[in-house]
């Protein structure tokens, strides 16, 4: 018995077997169905493909993955990305591989082309996919010496595969091939079993990509795809593919004159119009107000730090890749631009002994920060050089760590549940254990770790955990956010640190009530994330239609005609004088014309004004969703959009002129 191997199922059964045996063996020995309907297997948390082979003894956990299990989609696709590559090199002769990875979405591979594809070659090239796939050829693993590995991607004239064998793979001593027919790919798998398993797909586009994300290396062309088990998956998410290419908020900033990206200012760099700049002013405003009121302090701190600040902190050299190069000053002195606001307010308690009734000691700041970026990586305002944080720091005893992490927290979901983002799930990132890129005792990262858990259980939070996606410096909680067409987006962090307080980095210290000194923890919080990111997934969500009380412009008053210009501007002096930003538009032009103007610029109410407005008192009011809602006495009309700014009402448009369907939905907070 000592050399069999026990085999546990998801259903508490076990199978042993004595003997080499896979996943699929497995399958087939359930049964028929179950054989033909597997697509994959997860061996000890691990995605595997049926024809792996388990180990000779011991004991496992194994689950058989269909269809119906997300993690098969992903294998799926990859099965598919080596179907589009093998097409491609039908197609196109002398073609140079270098990877094809699945991503959120769908799938890529980077090739190196003699003549280049266009999207005009798409059609050709799936014809070609759905061929390959109809003749139902095997994935086939095949583990060669690294020697003989070399040779055979020699052989084959593919120099990337080459490079990354001798470089990137440096000290593996056998390398994982899949062949399939005349195609044979350097991949570490895992694949379905044959082609016959890949669903429905369709090629997406084109892009430009650097050998590795390196801009010195040889720019590839990128071919994007996407592949689901049926065809109605598919024409839905190529349905939300479109939908999200009309709320792009590259687009609609431009169209709606919120934001500009100037290539003579910089790639990654913000320029915030006057519209864009009262967003993020209303945004900062509200968050501002929401600290004073729980309890913590404003601080200001500089752009730039001296490096030693930063070694000190542990950001030199741990995240030297994603600062920009130090700036050398005469007397060789070197300062960096500020990739993080934390070292800066860990001065900022160091600055005078602290004692523990200054506990907790809560800093915040809107802090901009710099990370240098890949060219290849930048994306609007969703992925930057230069960004604000939302930033606070809370210096807190041990024993304070669990209701001031709570209380980030509940500020978070309190944030996003004021913007309509309902939609949000949890992620714990944790220390990798095996992994070397983390700072501190091991034990306080177990403690912290635990507390987190502890913490999001207490709020009924369902958090899962992740490993390897911790800080360096301590564990965080990431919200994940769910927008109105189902994508997702990082946003809101809270992180709890025992590291940057230590002995090791900046030894801070209060004196206890037993008079003697005592380690804070630290607590770094963020519920917005970055400004830029936010408000650039805002225009996304929203389509650019923001509710009242965020929208740049929220009532225009509309003048039948010129006759009626003076009484319209005294009801836009009316509405400036109450706190609300409007505006007129009294020119020459017919009404209809002016509500197409300011319901395509998506302001949220109209105020029209004729003859009888006039004698009465009255406007009549233009919903930029409900369209007419008759004519009211001015303050009336005041006093409702007044209302809907307090109570920050979220009425999300999926329709009207945004070209975004038919339904309304509100939800008032």
């Amino acid at each position: 018995m000592d050399h069999m191997l026990k085999v546990q199922l998801p259903d508490g059964s076990t199978r042993q077997y004595g003997e080499a045996i896979t996943p699929g063996d497995i399958a087939a020995e359930i049964g028929p169905g179950l054989a033909k309907a597997a697509i994959a297997a997860e061996l000890d948390g691990a995605i595997v493909g049926l024809d792996h082979r388990l180990p000779d003894a011991g004991e496992v956990q194994l689950r058989l993955l269909t269809r119906k299990d997300p993690a098969a989609l992903s294998v799926m696709r990859h099965s598919c990305a080596h179907v589009m590559a093998r097409a491609v090199m039908r197609l196109k002769k002398g073609t140079r591989l270098a990877f094809g990875p699945t991503v959120e979405g769908g799938f890529y591979y980077d090739f190196e082309l003699d003549e280049p594809l266009r999207e005009d070659d798409f059609p050709a090239l799936e014809a070609e996919m759905q061929r390959i796939i109809k003749s139902d050829e095997p994935f086939e693993q095949i583990e060669l010496p690294r020697e003989q590995a070399l040779q055979i991607c020699r052989d084959l004239a593919q120099p990337y595969k080459v490079e990354h064998i001798e470089e990137g793979l440096e000290g593996h001593d056998t390398m994982s091939f899949y062949r399939q027919g005349e195609f044979l790919d350097l991949c570490r798998g895992p694949h379905v079993p044959t082609a016959g398993a890949i669903g429905a797909f369709k090629l997406l586009s084109l892009a430009g990509a650097y050998w590795k994300g390196d801009a010195s290396r040889p720019q590839l062309q990128r071919l994007y795809g996407t592949a689901f088990f049926t065809k109605p998956e598919l024409d839905e998410h190529l349905r939300l593919v479109e939908e999200a290419k009309k709320r792009d908020h590259r687009v609609l900033g431009k169209r709606l004159d919120l934001f500009s990206i100037n290539p003579l200012v910089g790639s990654g760099l913000i320029l915030w119009h006057p519209k864009g700049a009262i967003v993020r002013g209303l945004l900062e405003g509200f968050i501002k107000d929401e600290l004073r009121r729980r309890g913590y302090l404003p601080v200001y701190a500089p752009h730039i730090g001296r490096i030693e600040l930063y070694k000190t902190s542990g950001h030199y050299p741990y995240y030297k890749e994603s600062m920009f190069t130090p700036i050398v000053m005469e007397d060789g002195e070197e300062f960096l631009l500020k990739p993080m606001n934390c070292p800066h307010h860990v001065m900022v308690y160091k600055a005078k002994p602290r004692s523990y009734r200054e506990l907790p000691l809560r800093l915040a700041e809107f802090g901009t920060v710099y990370r240098f970026e890949q060219s290849g990586e930048l994306s609007g305002m969703t992925r930057v050089r230069g960004f604000t944080q939302d930033d606070a720091h809370i210096f807190c005893t041990h024993e304070q760590v669990p209701d001031e992490f709570r209380a980030c927290l509940e500020m978070t979901q309190f944030v996003l549940d004021c913007l309509g983002l309902k939609s949000y799930r949890v992620r714990l990132g944790f220390r990798e254990p095996a992994s070397d890129k983390y700072v501190g005792d091991a034990a306080n990262w177990e403690a912290a770790q635990q507390s987190l858990i502890e913490v999001c259980q207490s709020l009924g939070i369902d958090a899962k955990i992740e490993l390897g996606e911790a800080a360096f410096y301590g564990p965080k909680a990431d919200f994940v956010v769910k927008d109105c067409i189902g994508r997702e987006w990082q946003l809101g962090t809270v992180q709890l640190d025992y590291n940057l307080p230590s002995e090791e980095r900046f030894n801070l210290e209060y004196i206890g009530a037993d008079n003697r000194p005592h380690r804070p923890a630290m607590i770094h919080r963020a519920p917005l994330g970055s400004l830029e990111r936010f408000v650039g997934v805002l225009i996304e969500h929203f389509a650019g239609a923001f509710p009242l009380w965020l929208a740049p412009e929220q009532v225009r008053v509309l003048a039948v005609s010129q006759k009626f210009e003076e009484y319209g501007r005294q009801v836009e002096q009316q509405l400036v004088a109450a706190g609300l930003r409007a505006s007129g538009d009294y020119r020459p032009e017919k009404i209809g014309a002016k509500v197409r103007d300011a319901q395509l610029e998506l302001v949220p109410y109209m105020f029209v004004v004729g003859n009888r407005e006039q004698e009465q008192g009255e406007v009549s009011v233009r919903d930029r969703i409900d369209g007419d809602q008759g004519a009211v006495k001015v303050q009336a009309a005041i006093d409702k959009l007044l209302a809907e700014v307090r109570n920050r009402t979220v009425r999300q448009t999926f329709g009207g002129d945004a070209g975004l369907g038919e339904r309304s939905a509100r939800n008032e907070y």
